[in-house]
Order: structure tokens, then C-alpha cells, then sequence
């Protein structure tokens, strides 16, 4: 019984003829993102912007009815709230600011969730709390520019590593893959409005270290081609050394993709934007270690010399006399 290849032997795509094309068009979708992330913003969760955040679900509609929970939260005088669809039509969240000194006395926080609650449940006898979070405005602040500094450190040591580990061209093509990959998960939250929370940071650090192992395996692979075929032109190889990864890479990627889809799916929405970040992830992850992290290598000027060094003239000499 022959086993199944996703990608058969010998397959020999020219992927880099098309370098020049992708990398404009990488390009403009990071200016895109981040122009999405500056005009449109994130819709950051309470954990980053400090508040209350209640999760209604109304079990005998098909709808929640927004506008109304909008009008009779509106008149219990703890301010305007805001409320949005959390995954099915009939799941919303209800985000308020925290009362005046809540940070010093939590019971006023306790007593407007009760308060809310007791009037949702009262003007529709389905709805039921799925939870309630509270995050004042001074940790919401910490733990921001925590989330933030993490992912660019990580990011930063997983360029320092690959800098060690190969040389600092590799570096600099892992690191643009990596800012490449989170710019654009970055820029589908801004389109979408999806919730962005510490979820959402933990989703972007996974997509890192995938992204990162992917990249990895195919600068292995060029580095012992290198070694391997010294007269080889760079494009030549770079083709050879991502067609000879690219069974692992699909194989890697289809699984991932098929417990995704199923989350995406059938999965809770409380980790609906979780599960869609690392399932666009496991895309562009991919897409980056091939038109990202290779090409850029061929105008960092890399070359077998790299890694293996070149013979000097007193070895040519000692060679010829033996």
C-alpha cells in the first residue's frame, strides 16, 4: 500500500521568479494594516482599556436585542454603554467605565454589576450571564504595555537567536517575516472589530514561535545547501531548499489548520478571535518563511561563503606543493 504525498518527489515550483511581485504586495498589505490599526483602531478588551465587561446570551432568541439593552442600561446612570455581538447574533458584551473610585472602593464596582444584571434579567427573563469582568484603569495600563513589550521582545530574541544559530542576514529575514506576520493579524483585528484582549497577545506570541519554527527549518536547509552546492546561483537554490521543506510544511500546516477550522466552527466564541488569529497565522506564516524570510537573503548578499570560507592563498599553495 502506497502512502499518501501531499507533495510528490522531485517537485521543483520557482518560487522565487515571483519574489519581486509578492514582496510589493506584502508590502502594501503591512502599510495597509497598520494604516487600519491607526485609523479604525483596536477594539481592545477590557483588559488593555480597564471597565466592566458583561456577557449576555438570550436563549430563546434567535437576535439580542441591542438597542434595547442600550437604552435601559443607558437609564440606570451609570453611563452610556457599549455593547457588541460576542460570536452567535444572540451573545453580546456589555463594556462600561468602572464608577467614580472603584479603584479604591471595589464593592462600587460589584454593586453596578449587580445592578446591571438584575435589570437585563428582568427586562428579558432568557438572558443568561455568561460572565462578568472587571479590570481597573491603572492594571489595564500595565498589562497593555506588558502584552506589547512581550511581543516585541520576543520577537527581538528570536532574531538575536536565528543571528547565533546562522548568520545576521538570517537574523534580519526572520525578524521582517515575524513583523510581517503580526502586522497583518494585527490588521484583520482592526477590520473586523474583533475583540482584542490578552487572548488575542497570547494568539500572536503562538504565531511567533510557529512562524518562527517554519522559517527555521527552511534556513536549515539553505544553510546545508549551501555547503552542499557552492556553485549553485542563490534564486537556484533558494527554490531547491523550499521545494525540498515543503511536504513538512504542508503537512505541518493541514493539521494545525484542521483542529482550527473545527474550533472556528464548533468551538466556544470566547476563543472565536483566539482561534482566528492563529488560523490567519498559520497562513501567512507560511506564505512569510517562503517570500519573507528567503528571498530577502538574496539581497543581503548571501552566498556559500557565508558558511563555508574561502580558501586562501597559503592553503592554494600548501594544496599544490602536495
Amino acid at each position: 500500500m502506497k502512502l499518501l504525498k501531499l507533495v510528490p518527489d522531485h517537485t521543483n515550483i520557482h518560487f522565487l521568479k515571483w519574489r519581486v511581485p509578492f514582496y510589493i504586495i506584502s508590502a502594501l498589505l503591512v502599510f495597509a494594516s497598520w494604516g487600519l490599526v491607526a485609523t479604525r483602531g483596536l477594539n481592545l478588551g477590557v483588559d488593555f482599556v480597564g471597565g466592566q465587561m458583561i456577557r449576555v446570551t438570550f436563549e430563546r432568541s434567535a437576535d439580542a436585542p441591542v438597542g434595547a439593552l442600550r437604552s435601559e442600561v443607558d437609564k440606570l446612570g451609570y453611563g452610556e454603554p457599549e455593547i457588541q455581538r460576542f460570536g452567535n447574533p444572540n451573545s453580546i458584551s456589555i463594556r462600561m467605565k468602572l464608577p467614580d473610585g472603584a479603584d479604591r472602593d471595589p464593592a462600587l464596582s460589584d454593586k453596578m454589576s449587580r445592578t446591571i444584571t438584575a435589570a437585563v434579567k428582568a427586562a428579558h427573563p432568557d438572558a443568561r450571564i455568561d460572565g462578568v469582568d472587571s479590570v481597573s484603569g491603572k492594571v489595564s495600563k500595565e498589562l497593555g504595555w506588558d502584552a506589547f513589550r512581550a511581543l516585541g521582545l520576543a520577537a527581538l530574541f528570536v532574531a538575536g537567536y536565528i543571528w547565533l544559530r546562522f548568520e545576521w542576514q538570517f537574523g534580519i529575514g526572520a525578524l521582517l517575516s515575524l513583523v510581517h506576520d503580526v502586522s497583518l493579524t494585527l490588521g484583520m483585528f482592526a477590520l473586523t472589530h474583533l475583540e482584542f484582549d490578552l487572548n488575542i497577545v497570547a494568539a500572536l506570541l503562538t504565531l511567533i514561535g510557529y512562524s518562527l519554527n517554519d522559517t527555521i527549518v527552511v534556513y536549515d536547509r539553505i544553510r546545508e545547501n549551501l555547503k552542499k552546492y557552492r556553485k549553485m546561483p542563490m534564486p537556484e537554490l533558494l527554490d531547491l531548499s523550499v521545494n525540498e521543506t515543503l511536504a513538512r510544511t504542508i503537512v505541518t500546516s493541514l493539521s494545525m489548520l484542521i483542529t482550527l477550522v473545527a474550533l472556528l466552527i464548533f468551538g466556544p466564541a470566547v476563543i472565536f478571535g483566539f482561534t482566528a488569529a492563529i488560523t490567519l497565522g498559520i497562513f501567512v506564516g507560511t506564505y512569510s518563511s517562503i517570500y519573507m524570510a528567503a528571498p530577502i537573503l538574496i539581497w543581503l548578499k548571501v552566498s556559500s561563503k557565508s558558511f563555508v570560507p574561502a580558501e586562501v592563498k597559503s592553503d592554494a599553495q600548501v594544496a599544490r606543493r602536495g
